[in-house]
């Protein structure tokens, strides 16, 4: 089955241009180095996936076009991966049943804690959400089925705690990562698309970096690359100019096409 992704956003968690700064990238007049926070839609069969709802979501939605979403799956619970989840109100009303939404336990916990008054059952805000939270299975290469295409959980290393990445059929998703345990390599051969944080030149606790990304990349060997997550260290073209060939920066809208499997 045939899907196309969209990058909605592909920047760090202080997006670019980042604020207060005066820097070469955060003053280009390049579209492609204005990168707000990373999420992704995916789209398939008539349905509509997302990752993520960061602060920039309504923004990217009204971007896109967005209006419609069958399901929203979540890597984890800092502010730029989840605080649009407010913004997915309109969009759920459209649903006949709750619009279902996946975490694991952690990060489900969180959006259960920030935005308490959509999930509570009593003195419920009328207008709240119509959303259902669903508990990932955690267990090593566990996976869940949407709208007949498998979404695999590949678990990944955010400095010290273990976040959730996705694989689903030729392609896979892995944002704000700063390694991958040996017990993930498996679920991540014969990719067509790989697509994992890059986050600057210099080493950080919590994100790959650029040198790091491209050898995970080597060893994992994707037909097809893209680094998200990036600062504003990171100039779209002058970093292109020097990637393999098959090695690419992604951008804010950007679209992908590949084969997701049932």
């Amino acid at each position: 089955m045939q899907a196309q992704l969209t990058f909605l956003g592909s920047g760090t968690s202080m997006a670019v241009p980042t604020l207060g700064c005066g820097c070469a990238v955060c003053t280009s007049t390049d579209p492609h180095n204005r990168r707000t926070r990373p999420s992704v839609r995916l789209e398939f069969g008539g349905r509509v996936v997302l990752i993520d709802t960061g602060p920039d979501f309504h923004a990217q939605a009204v971007r896109e076009g967005i209006a419609q979403v069958d399901a929203v799956l979540y890597t984890h619970g800092h502010a730029d991966h989840v605080l649009g989840f407010d913004d997915l109100r309109p969009l759920s009303f459209r649903h006949p049943v709750a619009l279902p939404v996946y975490a694991d336990d952690e990060t489900a916990r969180t959006i259960e804690r920030i935005f308490e008054y959509t999930f509570r059952t009593e003195n419920r805000y009328p207008t709240s959400a119509r959303v259902r939270m669903h508990r990932l299975d955690e267990a090593p290469g566990a996976g869940l089925s949407l709208f007949g295409a498998c979404f695999q959980r590949i678990a990944v290393t955010h400095g010290r705690q273990t976040i959730t990445g996705y694989r689903f059929g030729d392609a896979a998703y892995l944002t704000d990562m700063s390694d991958i345990p040996e017990e993930s390599v498996p679920l991540l051969q014969d990719l067509d698309v790989l697509i994992l944080d890059a986050l600057r030149r210099e080493p950080h606790p919590s994100h790959s970096h650029l040198e790091r990304s491209i050898k995970f990349v080597e060893r994992l060997k994707p037909r097809r690359a893209y680094f998200t997550h990036i600062s504003h260290d990171l100039d779209h073209a002058a970093v292109n100019a020097i990637l393999p060939e098959t090695i690419r920066l992604a951008y804010d809208g950007l679209k992908l096409d590949f084969e997701i499997a049932g």
